[in-house]
C-alpha cells in the first residue's frame, strides 16, 4: 500500500508518498482505471486530483448525453473491425488502435452496467441503440443528459470501496523523469497541495513511482467561449516539457452551447426547433438573425432540427445550406459584438419574405422525426418537455427556466487530439500513460466514441502495469538522487512568481491573452496569416513569463500561474501545429474551416458568397502530425503515416501461449 515519508530539499522538508502508480485525475477514465487496478491486484496505487469532482465527466453533458459503443442488439451483425472502420473513416486514427477500441468496447460498456451506470434495456434485456453523427449504425446509447455523471458516480462508489488512496485538492505541477532518448521514463511527480498554499513549502508534495497515468481531460481553460468546466486545464503542458509527444492536436470539436450554465445543446435541443435571435449588447435591438442566410423556411427550420444530429460544426456541412450555416450565423453576431439566445418559447419568426413556419413544411427526415416521437406541439418548448423532460430539469435544478430566452454560443467542446499513446496507452516516455481526453486518438470520430475509449484506456494501462511494470518502487536514496534536480528547479520557478518583475503580467491577464487568442485563431475558423500571427504572439508570452514570471499577488494565485505557464506552452503547441498543417496544404476538415481567398469553396446563403475556403485535402487523413517541443518553447511538428486496420487472424492455441508467456504486452 502507498507510504508516506519525509525528503529534504533546499533546507525544506516535503512529503513523499511513495507507491507503485500515480494516477492523475479523477475523471470516469481515471477511476476506471484505478477499478481496473485493483481488480488485477495492483492495489499500491493514490489518485491525485486538482479537485474531487470538478472534472468534465461529472459537470457535462448535452440533451441525451452518447456513449457509443459496439452494437450488441437486434439482428444486425456487428464486429470490432467494423466499429473500427467507423471510428477510422474520418482519417486521423490509427487503425491498430481503433481494432483495439472497438474490442474492448463491449467488455467496458458490460463493466459500467455492473458498476450500476442506469443504460436503458428492452424487455428482452438489449441495450437498444441509435445513429449519432458519424455513426453509421445504431451503436449509440444514453442514460439521459447526465451519463458521463453516471459514469462518474458509479466509478467513485467503487473505488471506495476498494479503499484506493485519493488525495484531494493536490495538484500535480511537475513530472519526474530519468534517462534520454527511448530510455527516457517517469519516476514520479511533483504536486501542490491547495491546502498548504501559505505554509513555508507552498504545499509542495513529491510522489515517487513506478507509473504515472495522466486522466486529466482537455484544454477547455485554452479558450475564451467554452463549454468545458471552468478551471479545466488538461495537463497537455507538464506532459510536453518532458517530451512527450503529441499527435491529432488540430482536431478539436466545436458546437453550440449556453454560456450561463455550461451545457450542450444537441439532440432534442435543437430537434424542437426553437427561435434564434441576437440583441446588442445591452440586450436591445433584437434580430432573427437566421433570416439574413436561408431562402426560405423550411431549409432554416430544417436546418435547426439537423443540428440536433449534426451538432458539432462541420466543414462539409457548409456547403448547400447545410447545418453548420447556423453555426456560422451565430459565430458571426457575437463577431460582431452581440449576444445570440435560443427561445423555446417560439417557433422560429419570419422575417415576412421567408415563408412562415410550420411543422407540416419541414423536411421529410425533420417531419418523420417529430411525427414517430409524437412532438407536433405548438412550441419548442412543449416539444421539449414532451419527447425529453430531463433536459429542461438539468436547466432547472442550475436555476435557469427555459420559458426564458437562453445565451447560447459556438463553444471548444473535446479535443480529439492529445499525446500520443501506443496500443496500451503507453506514451514515448516509459510508464507514463495517458487515458481519456488527454489521449490523442481519434481524428474526426462518432458522436459519444470519446468516452468509449476513455474506459478502453483505462483498461489497457491497467492491465500493461499490472503484467509489465508491477516492480516495488525504488528507494528513497535512489529517489533522491534522481529527483533533487528536478525539484529544486520548481522549487526555483515558484520563488521566480514570488519575485516577479514589476512589468510581469498578472495571472488573469495571462489567462485572458491565452484564451483570447485561441478562440479568435485556434478554434473552429482558422486561417495561415491568423494563426501564424498568433503563434508570434503566443512565443512572445512564454519568453515573457520565462523571464519575468507572471504578478502572484499571494500564495493562493501560485497554482493558476503555474497552469498558465503549462497552458501557454500547449497553446505553443496547437498553434504551431495547425501553422504547419495549413502550411503542408491542409484544407477544412471536420471541426474547422480554413478560410483562404484562393480557396476553392465560398459559403453561398442568402447573403450572397463570402468566406472563400478550401476544401479538405483528402490526402491529409492519411496522416497524424506528431508534436513534440525540440527546443525553448518551439515545437517541431511531423506527418506520420495512419497505420492500417489489422489483420487478425490469430490462432487460439499460439494466442494462450503468448498470453501465459506476457508476449502480448511486448
Amino acid at each position: 500500500m502507498p507510504a508516506c515519508m519525509e525528503m529534504e530539499i533546499a533546507g525544506l522538508r516535503l512529503p513523499v508518498y511513495t507507491a507503485g502508480t500515480l494516477i492523475v485525475g479523477s475523471g470516469a477514465a481515471a477511476l476506471n482505471c484505478a477499478e481496473h487496478l485493483y481488480d488485477l491486484a495492483h492495489r499500491d496505487l493514490i489518485i491525485a486530483t486538482d479537485k474531487l469532482g470538478a472534472g468534465t465527466s461529472n459537470n457535462s453533458g448535452s440533451d441525451k448525453q452518447t456513449y457509443y459503443k459496439i452494437g450488441v442488439f437486434g439482428d444486425v451483425p456487428d464486429s470490432p473491425m467494423d466499429f473500427a472502420r467507423s471510428l477510422t473513416a474520418g482519417g486521423m486514427m490509427h487503425g491498430d488502435l481503433a481494432y483495439v477500441e472497438g474490442v474492448g468496447s463491449a467488455t467496458e460498456f458490460f463493466h459500467l452496467i455492473k458498476n450500476g451506470v442506469p443504460f436503458p434495456f428492452n424487455r428482452y434485456g438489449a441495450y437498444v441503440g441509435y445513429k449519432t453523427d458519424h455513426d453509421p449504425r445504431q451503436r449509440a446509447t444514453s442514460c439521459g443528459p447526465k451519463t458521463s455523471m453516471h459514469m462518474y458516480r458509479c466509478s467513485l462508489e467503487q473505488v471506495r470501496r476498494n479503499r484506493t488512496k485519493i488525495l484531494d485538492r493536490h495538484e500535480v505541477i511537475r513530472l519526474l523523469v530519468v534517462g534520454e532518448g527511448e530510455e527516457r521514463r517517469v519516476i514520479g511527480a511533483v504536486a501542490l497541495d491547495r491546502r498548504k498554499l501559505d505554509s513555508p513549502t507552498r504545499g509542495l508534495v513529491l510522489f515517487s513511482v513506478q507509473n504515472v497515468v495522466m486522466a486529466t481531460g482537455g484544454p477547455g481553460e485554452m479558450y475564451r467561449i467554452s463549454v468545458y468546466p471552468r478551471g479545466q486545464i488538461g495537463n497537455h503542458g507538464i506532459a510536453l516539457e518532458i517530451g512527450a509527444v503529441a499527435n491529432n492536436l488540430t482536431e478539436s470539436q466545436y458546437g453550440l452551447a449556453s454560456t450561463k450554465f455550461r451545457w450542450n445543446l444537441s439532440g432534442t435541443y435543437q430537434q424542437v426547433i426553437p427561435c434564434y435571435f441576437s440583441t446588442s449588447a445591452r440586450g436591445g435591438d433584437r434580430r432573427f438573425f437566421l433570416n439574413e442566410y436561408f431562402n426560405d423556411m423550411r431549409t432554416q427550420a430544417t436546418d435547426i432540427f439537423l443540428k440536433g444530429y449534426q451538432w458539432p460544426f462541420h466543414a462539409e456541412r457548409l456547403q448547400n445550406m447545410g447545418s453548420s450555416v447556423v453555426d456560422i450565423a451565430v459565430h458571426n453576431e457575437i463577431a460582431a459584438g452581440r449576444r445570440v439566445f435560443m427561445d423555446f418559447t417560439r417557433n422560429p419568426v419570419s422575417d415576412g419574405q421567408i415563408g412562415e413556419f410550420s411543422l407540416e413544411d419541414l423536411g421529410p427526415e425533420a417531419r418523420r422525426y417529430l411525427e414517430r416521437s409524437g412532438a407536433f406541439q405548438a412550441t419548442p418548448y412543449e416539444r421539449l418537455a414532451h419527447m425529453n423532460p430531463a433536459s429542461i430539469d438539468i436547466y432547472t435544478e442550475h436555476n435557469i427556466d427555459l420559458h426564458e430566452p437562453l445565451e447560447v454560443a459556438v463553444c471548444a467542446q473535446h479535443n480529439n487530439g492529445g499525446l500520443r499513446g501506443d496500443l496500451w496507452w503507453e506514451s514515448n516516455i516509459r510508464c507514463l500513460f495517458s487515458i481519456g481526453e488527454l489521449n490523442g486518438c481519434h481524428g474526426v470520430r462518432p458522436g459519444g466514441s470519446a468516452l468509449n475509449s476513455g474506459q478502453v484506456g483505462g483498461l489497457r494501462a491497467a492491465q500493461r502495469i499490472a503484467a509489465v511494470y508491477n516492480e516495488a518502487p525504488r528507494s528513497a536514496e535512489s529517489f533522491a538522487q534522481a529527483a533533487v534536480g528536478q525539484v529544486s528547479d520548481e522549487l526555483s520557478r515558484l520563488r521566480r512568481y514570488e519575485r516577479a518583475a514589476a512589468t510581469a503580467k498578472p495571472v488573469r491577464q495571462v489567462r485572458a491573452e491565452i484564451q483570447d487568442r485561441m478562440s479568435r485563431e485556434g478554434a473552429f475558423i482558422r486561417n495561415l496569416d491568423g494563426a501564424r500571427r498568433a503563434l508570434s504572439e503566443a512565443r512572445a508570452l512564454w519568453r515573457q513569463l520565462q523571464t519575468e514570471g507572471s504578478a502572484v499577488k499571494s500564495a493562493s494565485e501560485l497554482p493558476a500561474a503555474i497552469q498558465n505557464e503549462h497552458l501557454c506552452l500547449t497553446h505553443i503547441a496547437f498553434l504551431q501545429t495547425i501553422v504547419t498543417y495549413i502550411e503542408q496544404g491542409g484544407g477544412s476538415r471536420g471541426a474547422y474551416v480554413v478560410l483562404d481567398e484562393r480557396g476553392d469553396r465560398k459559403l453561398v446563403t442568402r447573403r450572397g458568397e463570402e468566406m472563400p475556403h478550401r476544401a479538405e485535402n483528402l490526402e491529409k487523413r492519411k496522416e497524424i502530425f506528431e508534436t513534440t517541443l525540440s527546443g525553448d518553447g518551439e515545437f517541431a511538428v511531423r506527418p506520420v503515416p495512419v497505420r492500417p486496420l489489422p489483420q487478425d487472424d490469430s490462432w487460439y492455441e499460439t494466442t494462450w501461449r503468448d498470453w501465459q508467456e506476457g508476449r502480448i504486452y511486448l
